[in-house]
């Protein structure tokens, strides 16, 4: 065993599980004071629940399961992380390493914290509306069909990974290595799908949704970026020079893209807006994060800067185009993860256009895009429809317009009423 890479490694998948309770807090923050819980809650589901689904299946599907058309693993032969090709008794043991050295139950738990932390982005869209025991049974149904199947075919040799058919038919291997495709492009795509599905919220276009703590924009924004070093550098799966410069990419990056947000918001508006700051650094997060171990110092940052303005341009659609993105899901995640994936045929290190390559890099990256856009797409709407016609998305409107805080969680998360009383008192 490798006790370098094993700590490294448990160290990252930590930092990662740290990401989902950051996105609570960054959403938390955006909603408004009579939806925080619910967020909160709809985050904390996103980590049981998938837990829960990867122990029994959801590891077997994307990685340790007998291979299926390069689409899926088999869900029964890894089933409670039983795996005969790592240890007679699966991973529930020390004795079974993987090619780097360290435990297989280590890259459970860092395999699942990125499971964890991309069904936690979807909910941002939709927000304010939504109810919790329906989100529960999405993150089942799409933790199982959607995520897992996509990690196998990206990241365990499947369809849209380097040694993939698109790949091969292009003559280029295609390249994510923390998550454009299966995290932010996935995630995007499935938020979008569910917000045409259930509607808007009540008001939107036509009265102003402010953010309720900006703070807690700001502190969940602080909190994704440390958290990104063990999402993007513990990619590396060791801990070596790959990590290091995966670290100095993402923040590199992260910088530029908060920067360009912050100019493109001041010629917009005149103002440099804290919201504006947290919303940059979480885009540039996003984009470099398929690229972070193959674009130079140099491209890392104009890959930034890039995203920061497009992300910023593009989370203003949802009004022209009237969909309710309730916190930018799409905009962000969205158009950073496909910008990310796509800019690495231009600036991926002797494969880019720009960086020594040729045009094969920038082809297979923008199809990987395009099929992990189509894939989500597909399969979101199967589950996200049946859900709409069977037990339904929202809560009713009389609940929604009094605070789903109240109404789905029976609590409020601050005592405004109490805090008045207690000041009378005092004055008195």
């Amino acid at each position: 065993m490798d006790s370098g890479n094993t700590a490294w490694i448990l160290t990252s998948a930590s930092l990662v599980f740290l990401m989902t309770p950051g996105v609570a807090f960054f959403y938390g923050g955006m909603v408004r004071a009579k939806a925080v819980l619910n967020m909160f809650m709809l985050e904390a589901a996103a980590l049981s629940v998938t837990m829960i689904v990867w122990t029994l299946w959801g590891w077997s599907i994307a990685y340790a399961g007998t291979d299926v058309a390069g689409i899926f693993g088999d869900p029964a032969s890894g089933f409670l992380l039983k795996d005969s090709m790592v240890a007679k008794d699966g991973v529930f043991t020390t004795t079974g390493l993987n090619s780097n050295n360290y435990p297989v139950s280590v890259d459970v738990a860092f395999q699942v914290a990125f499971a964890m932390i991309t069904v936690g982005l979807i909910c941002g869209a939709i927000a304010e509306r939504v109810k919790y025991s329906t989100w529960m049974i999405f993150v089942a149904l799409w933790v199982t069909f959607d995520y897992a199947p996509m990690a196998h075919m990206v990241w365990n040799g499947g369809l849209l990974s380097g040694d993939g058919a698109i790949s091969t038919a292009i003559g280029a291997a295609a390249h994510d290595f923390a998550g454009g495709t299966v995290v932010h492009i996935n995630a995007a795509v499935a938020a979008l799908i569910i917000v045409l599905i259930i509607g808007k919220r009540k008001g939107f276009g036509t009265q102003p949704f402010r953010p309720h703590n900006v703070p807690f924009v700001m502190l969940g924004a602080f909190l994704l970026w440390f958290g990104w070093f063990g999402f993007n550098a513990g990619s590396a799966f060791a801990a070596n020079g790959t990590a290091g410069y995966a670290w100095v990419s993402t923040s590199a990056a992260t910088a530029a893209a908060m920067l360009s947000w912050g100019f493109t918001e001041k010629i917009r508006s005149g103002h440099y807006t804290a919201m504006g700051a947290a919303s940059g650094m979480v885009a540039g997060l996003v984009a470099i994060t398929p690229a972070a171990d193959v674009v130079s110092p140099l491209w890392a940052i104009v890959l930034g800067a890039i995203a920061g303005v497009l992300t910023c341009l593009a989370c203003g659609l949802k009004f022209k185009l009237g969909y309710d993105d309730s916190l930018d899901v799409v905009g962000v995640h969205g158009v950073g993860g496909v910008t990310g994936t796509v800019l690495i045929g231009f600036f991926g290190e002797g494969t880019g256009l720009f960086a020594g390559g040729d045009w094969k890099q920038l082809v297979v990256q923008i199809l990987i895009a395009l099929s992990a856009i189509v894939y989500s797409a597909v399969i979101t709407g199967i589950i996200a429809f049946a859900l709409e016609k069977t037990i339904g998305w929202r809560v009713t409107e009389a609940q929604e317009v009094g605070g789903i805080d109240l109404a789905d969680q029976g609590e409020r998360a601050y005592d405004f009423a109490g805090t008045a009383s207690s000041v009378l008192k005092e004055v008195r």
